[in-house]
């Protein structure tokens, strides 16, 4: 994923996805590739960092429970709190409580609409960001 162009380009670096697919690690580099004109880091990287990775996760901890589904980002939101001056970084945790909970859904309804939030803190753990992906998950 580190070389995948979109995020590379972006210099969004996934620091560790643990092998269960239930936690990741991620950092927004501020660089002269993602400074805006007031030299933060563009709000439109911030955004592209929030995007693909509880839709990943997710994707993979329901495929290796071998179910079929079709998942994407259904709608976002993003709040900037603070300029980001420096690189920001964000962990993802999904329970297994919230899995079960999707996986029951899925097999009540065929289909989960779940709201997920990030948010991004510099290296001195001052919120930047604060950003929600609305997840629609439809089993096939």
């Amino acid at each position: 994923m580190r070389l995948y162009p979109p995020l590379l380009m972006q210099r969004i670096w996934i620091q560790n996805i643990n092998d269960n697919f239930k936690q990741a690690k991620v950092k927004v580099i501020r660089s002269v590739f993602t400074m805006n004109f007031g030299k933060a880091v563009f709000g439109g990287t911030l955004y592209a960092a929030t995007d693909p990775f509880y839709a990943m996760l997710l994707g993979q901890i329901l495929l290796r429970r071998h179910l079929k589904i079709s998942i994407w980002v259904r709608s976002a939101k993003i709040q900037f709190i603070k300029p980001a001056q420096s690189s920001l970084y964000y962990n993802i945790h999904i329970p297994d409580e919230e899995i079960e909970e999707i996986v029951t859904k899925l097999d009540k309804e065929g289909f989960v609409i779940k709201t997920f939030t990030i948010r991004m803190e510099s290296k001195n753990k001052i919120l930047h960001v604060i950003a929600s992906n609305e997840l629609f998950i439809r089993k096939l």
